[in-house]
């Protein structure tokens, strides 16, 4: 008697050879002789072909295929009505001479769709695809004796609701007792059975009905139970008397039920809890709910302490198709495009190298980006072998020895040990699934059970690791301890991943301590970094000297302000892709938004495949050529570069260095006056009218006071400004003394020293930049990413603003039109730091690095002239809608015509004078801006 493996291999072959059938007249009966076979049945001996039927009113009927008590058959060609074919089965049924020959089932069929109707379950329905018949066939085991314990159902898909299932047996599981180390094996364990029963690993349902059967409702005996299958998956020899449920379960090897756990302890509910689970599809499992799943489990407050962040299948796309896939995929077209034997021979070379690539993800966190890169690597094997055997038809001897593909050419390092766990799992069931399309496309199903090859997952601090250590070394031990007869190789051909996403203000003491060992003590700036930059650093240094690729998703601050020049400048690499900034999509429960950059790079100058251990073209055009094409993916556009400098534009690799004066004669901007009152030296507007008519001899002592919310939104907000201030009049504002002396006790209570200082003047705001009498351009220290333009505008002297608005006293048209126009505003975007998505505007490294454009003599140049009227154009249009306010005129959704048309004309003036063509792009600006800064600077 065949096992079941046997039997899912058939029909793998089986489904493939058919995959065309369509005609019941000439093809039905070869198609049933063969899918009994599938079962190692020989129809002729058992079953009748047009069996004659007898109907109550004499006439007869022919049955396709009918084998008594078994089964009947009724075939109809492709595209025909299968509900008649089964009530047309159902009349022959009803007609049987004598009750004892009535099948125990009826099956349906036009070839390509297959309907079981089991007629001791009330016709219970299961209906399935001929290419799915191997996941299907154990609902015919009953025809050579293997009946099923329980009905196959039709699952739902593993989802989010899958993962608070589990999530739900863990919390249950810990309120026992049974916590940390132990609890996350077992649950690791649990999920590998469930997985493996919905696969073919097990028998259909076999671990569910194992729960079932072997255990008391209550839970109380679960525990033992499963210790004892957990112990059997691990033994290849086992006791001859062993219950012969336990028994069925084949030995999986690979140490995932090696470990000795302690007992834990179940109740009904748990038991009811775990049966619950094994309702689920488990098949249908993806990698992204995999890793988000059990990051799901995982305490919330310690995963986002510890920087655990799940990425979608989508965004692993983005990151692993430049980086490596695409230029395997064009290798492949290209060797493909040749011919005679020399694509034969380029194809099985190509074959071998990327059956010796290897993958590094140093935060790997559950594996996800490792399972979506051996995924896709499996499947251009898939793509090969079809390419270099189609000539044969597709027929191979045993498609298991072809497929050389192994999760062992993955690495992985994760500092906390349950995803690690994980990640070694999922890289097992991955290798699963992959086994299972190769059995779609080929025909022959196929197990790697017991598991002989892992993927080399190392719980540590990957950022005091040595990552070399990871690779075999000449005694042929990895540095997880496990013996290899891999080569010893001296770096990994692609480094890749997802590091932790920790603002420089977030990062803890051992973090720090982290960093510094990456970085050194003595880095410049060390505390403006992202935690993410240490890995950018200990790639950057690792692959020195090699042709090693890396591409890490990272938050879009390393690539804008500060972080620019103190990470990048030390980095010695060339960045050959980038993904400009994006929201990062995420599935998982409760996390925010992150807006992220992908950035790939390799080491500076490597433009050649130099290293044996890199990846080598094939005789065909290489993944890697002397003039690498540069690529940045911004929205929906590709654009091809030139270069790739650190803030990801098309432009020179400068930095651009906070410095305290414009690099350009040009007037100085300051911060907005700095109050620190503990509020009482403001007035809201509720207040002020109120205030005033209590005490009318105040009002001298106000004025308008604006921070960026009432700039953009038109609110109104007041402030004592008491600059050489009248002191007779003052004496008689009690109301105006009261707040003063408030003032004062809340800086004299202070912690901070300079604070406490500015008690000795506490009617006077703590800094004051504002200068008396002169009006000035108010400029938003940070602005929404959706406007084209950030708003700006003149204030008058009478109206004080705080530090969120950036001043510049005595600016003049020129310098707002120059400023508000789309030139500047792109150089903004390309350089600014950012507070989440919205532009955070520096004077320091916007401003004052900003290149104006060269004019002979301002007072009367023409091009200062066209571009102040087209200046004060922007500001007439403006005041046609004297009731919006600066965030309704310049929401990209309500952006008045007039005010669009009269930037246009301001931006082509302000184009035209740096010497650009009107239809110039955001890009060739940037790229204009970078390279007249490079030529300042030298």
């Amino acid at each position: 008697m065949k096992s079941w493996n046997e039997i899912r291999k058939n029909a793998a072959a089986f489904s493939k050879r058919w995959k065309t059938a369509h005609d019941e007249k000439s093809q039905a009966q070869s198609f049933l002789k063969e899918f009994f076979a599938v079962f190692d049945i020989d129809a002729v001996q058992v079953a009748t072909f047009e069996h004659r039927v007898k109907f109550s009113d004499g006439s007869q009927g022919y049955v396709d295929c009918f084998w008594q008590g078994k089964i009947l058959v009724e075939m109809k060609s492709l595209g025909k009505d299968l509900d008649a074919a089964f009530n047309q089965a159902m009349e022959y049924v009803r007609s049987l001479p004598d009750i004892s020959h009535t099948p125990r089932a009826i099956v349906v069929s036009d070839f390509q769709r297959i309907r079981f109707y089991n007629l001791e379950k009330d016709c219970a329905l299961s209906e399935f695809s001929l290419k799915d018949l191997r996941k299907y066939v154990t609902l015919f085991g009953f025809l050579v004796g293997l009946e099923e314990i329980s009905e196959i159902q039709e699952q739902d898909p593993v989802n989010r609701k899958a993962a608070e299932k589990m999530a739900n047996l863990h919390d249950a599981m810990k309120e026992t007792g049974y916590f940390g180390h132990p609890l996350e094996v077992y649950l690791v364990r649990l999920l590998f059975c469930l997985f493996a029963e919905d696969t073919g690993i097990f028998k259909p349902a076999q671990f569910a009905q194992f729960i079932s059967q072997k255990t008391s409702d209550n839970g109380s005996d679960l525990a033992p139970q499963l210790a004892l299958l957990f112990d059997t998956l691990n033994r290849q020899t086992r006791l001859s008397n062993l219950d012969e449920t336990v028994a069925a379960f084949p030995y999986i090897n690979g140490g995932l039920f090696a470990e000795n756990l302690p007992m834990a302890a179940f109740s009904s509910e748990m038991r009811k809890a775990l049966l619950d689970c094994a309702t689920l599809d488990w098949s249908k499992i993806s990698p992204a709910i995999f890793g988000s799943m059990f990051q799901g489990v995982m305490d919330e407050k310690s995963r986002h302490d510890l920087g655990a962040h799940y990425t979608s299948e989508e965004n692993i796309l983005k990151l692993i198709k430049p980086l490596f896939l695409n230029a395997l995929r064009s290798e492949v077209a290209a060797i493909c495009a040749l011919k005679g034997k020399i694509r034969s021979v380029r194809l099985g070379e190509f074959h071998e190298k990327i059956a010796k690539l290897t993958f590094l993800d140093p935060a790997c966190g559950c594996g996800n980006f490792l399972l979506i890169a051996y995924r896709e690597l499996r499947r251009l094997e898939m793509d090969i072998l079809e390419e270099m055997y189609k000539d044969d038809g597709g027929q191979f001897l045993d498609i298991s020895q072809l497929c050389k593909v192994s999760v062992s050419q993955f690495y992985g390092i994760e500092i906390e040990a349950f995803p690690c766990e994980i990640a070694k799992v999922a890289l097992w069931l991955m290798d699963h699934l992959c086994n299972m399309e190769v059995a779609d496309r080929f025909g022959q199903y196929f197990v790697r059970i017991p598991i002989k090859a892992s993927a080399h997952i190392v719980c540590d601090n990957a950022l005091r690791l040595e990552w070399r250590s990871l690779l075999v070394g000449s005694d042929g031990v990895r540095s997880d301890g496990v013996n290899s007869p891999t080569p010893s190789l001296s770096t990994f051909s692609y480094i890749m991943g997802n590091p932790p996403f920790l603002g420089a203000m977030r990062i803890l003491d051992e973090q720090k301590h982290d960093m510094e060992l990456v970085f050194g003590k003595n880095q410049k700036m060390l505390g403006e970094l992202d935690f993410v930059t240490a890995w950018f650093k200990k790639a950057a240094d690792f692959i020195q000297g090699t042709a090693t690729r890396c591409a890490f998703v990272a938050t879009n601050s390393i690539t804008q302000g500060q972080q620019v020049r103190a990470l990048w400048r030390s980095l010695n690499v060339d960045i050959n892709f980038a993904y400009r900034t994006f929201k990062w999509k995420n599935a998982a429960k409760g996390v925010a938004a992150v807006h992220c950059v992908i950035i790939g790079f390799h080491a500076e100058g490597d433009k050649l495949t130099q290293s044996s251990e890199s990846p080598q073209s094939c005789g065909a055009e290489t993944s890697r050529t002397s003039r690498e094409t540069k690529i940045i993916f911004d929205g929906d556009k590709v654009v091809e570069a030139e270069n790739i400098n650190p803030y990801l534009m098309d432009a020179p690799s400068v930095f651009i260095e906070s410095r305290p004066d414009p690099l350009c004669f040009m007037p100085l901007m300051n911060f907005g006056n700095m109050p620190r009152d503990g509020g009482n030296l403001i007035i809201e507007a509720d207040e002020y009218e109120r205030f005033i008519e209590q005490e009318p001899q105040a009002k001298p002592f106000i004025r308008p006071l604006l921070g960026a919310e009432e700039f953009l939104h038109g609110k109104k907000r007041y402030c004592l400004w008491l600059v050489n201030a009248d002191l007779t009049l003052l004496r008689n504002c009690p109301k105006i003394l009261e707040r003063i002396e408030k003032c004062r006790q809340m800086r004299l209570s202070s912690k901070a020293a300079a604070t406490r200082k500015f008690a000795a003047t506490p009617g006077l705001f703590c800094q004051i930049t504002q200068p008396e009498g002169k009006d000035y351009i108010a400029i938003p220290r940070v602005s929404s990413e959706r406007r084209e333009y950030i708003p700006i505008g003149f204030l008058t002297a009478e109206t004080k603003v705080t530090d969120l608005l950036q001043i510049i006293p005595e600016a003049t048209l020129y310098h707002f039109g120059i400023l508000t126009s789309r030139m500047h505003n792109a150089w903004m975007r390309a350089v600014a730091g950012r507070l989440k998505s919205d532009y955070r505007y520096s004077k320091d490294i916007v401003y004052n690095n900003f290149i104006w454009p060269e004019v002979k003599n301002n007072s009367v140049s023409s091009v200062v002239k066209n571009i102040t009227q087209a200046a004060q154009a922007v500001l007439d249009a403006r005041a046609a809608h004297p009731g919006a306010t600066l965030a309704d005129l310049y929401d990209p959704r309500m952006m008045p015509p007039n005010l669009v048309k009269a930037h246009a004309a301001l931006d082509a003036l302000v184009d035209k004078a740096y010497g650009l063509k009107p239809t110039c792009t955001d890009a060739e600006r940037v790229a204009h801006l970078f390279k007249l800064y490079a030529d300042r600077i030298v």
